[in-house]
């Protein structure tokens, strides 16, 4: 690997890291994911194996990665049309706005749209912040540059 990448992907990994510190608690996000999200979502990494949730559910997107990816992107899903237009005017995932679409979905489209008429197809809300911070938590220790960090030890 070459220094420079290797700097960048170090780099990165500390940021995820410090990120997900300050989000909430990974442990905590586990039970959060598997109690609140597995109905509809699952985190399947890219050689297919099942790092949470069950391994053919279809309902929502697959979670692997979903920070620092534009949203409304993942291949094979079927999204609403707000999300594909927000992700289309440059949202992309992070702890800033994770936690409002969390908290409530058609609401942070609304707002990140400027469309009273914009509607989400996630219906379910997490009950409150540390909730939300929690499972992002959780799903940042699921990440891919998280795996990379833990492999390059």
């Amino acid at each position: 690997m070459n220094r420079q990448y290797s700097v960048v992907l170090g780099a990165a990994a500390f940021a995820l890291t410090t990120f997900a510190a300050q989000a909430g608690a990974p442990d905590a996000g586990a039970s959060a994911f598997t109690s609140q999200c597995q109905n509809c979502h699952n985190v399947v990494d890219d050689d297919g194996e099942v790092l949470a949730g069950r391994p053919n559910v279809r309902t929502g997107p697959n979670l692997y990665g979903v920070f620092g990816r534009q949203a409304g992107t993942v291949e094979d899903f079927r999204y609403g049309a707000s999300l594909v237009e927000a992700g289309d005017e440059g949202l992309v995932w992070d702890e800033e706005n994770m936690v409002p679409y969390l908290l409530n979905p058609v609401d942070f489209l609304r707002e990140t749209l400027d469309d009273r008429r914009a509607r989400s197809q996630m219906s379910f809300r997490v009950r409150d912040e540390g909730t939300a911070n929690d499972i992002i938590a959780f799903l940042v220790s699921l990440s891919p540059e998280m795996e990379e960090e833990e492999t390059a030890d």
